[in-house]
């Protein structure tokens, strides 16, 4: 059986209207609906405001670049060991970086990749935010500052890290299972 949730998954005529809306741009813009897009439209409303979240975070302009954004999410899920998003957003670090090789190594270990200062530093500290967020003191930010990030991309970072926890957990709780387009794209 392919199952892409541990929970049952609406078709398209059951599917909130909104919901309907985004599968079909999704559809449009990559070729195909994303497996989270369907998994968590079961709760239509509260998927959208997922949706609105994370668009905004990660996939719109910000001060961080889509591949810093990518590198936080895919170094997030790798610590989490979150299947789906390891797998679809090492899709996107493949994109962005335009190098499948370093995005594979990134996935498995950040500090195996040849990364730039500005970059581990991200890195190191979205390990640490997601690993033990208790211990996290002001002192964390300082290899941020050194790498050169300002307070607005040390904001957007932390809050890239925590879109991926929240996303991995709700990811890996329910099975969700990544595309097969999602293994072959950007290669």
């Amino acid at each position: 059986m392919n199952r892409i949730s541990w929970l049952a998954v609406p078709d398209e005529q059951s599917a909130h209207e909104g919901v309907q809306k985004l599968w079909a741009k999704a559809e449009a813009n990559l070729g195909f609906v994303p497996n989270v897009f369907r998994a968590q439209a079961l709760n239509g409303e509260a998927f959208l405001a997922w949706w609105n979240d994370f668009n905004t975070l990660v996939n719109r302009d910000g001060h961080l670049s889509p591949l810093e954004r990518e590198l936080i999410g895919v170094t997030v899920s790798s610590v989490n060991r979150c299947v789906y998003c390891a797998v679809s957003h090492g899709a996107a670090l493949r994109e962005y970086s335009g190098d499948p090789a370093w995005a594979d190594t990134v996935a498995v270990n950040w500090r195996h990749a040849a990364l730039t200062e500005r970059q581990a530093a991200l890195c190191a500290f979205a390990e640490k935010l997601t690993r033990t967020p208790a211990d996290m003191t002001e002192r964390d930010l300082t290899p941020l500052r050194a790498a050169g990030l300002n307070d607005h991309e040390i904001l957007e970072a932390t809050q890239v890290t925590g879109m991926f926890n929240m996303t991995n957990r709700v990811s890996s709780a329910l099975g969700f299972t990544p595309n097969a387009e999602y293994h072959t794209r950007n290669r």
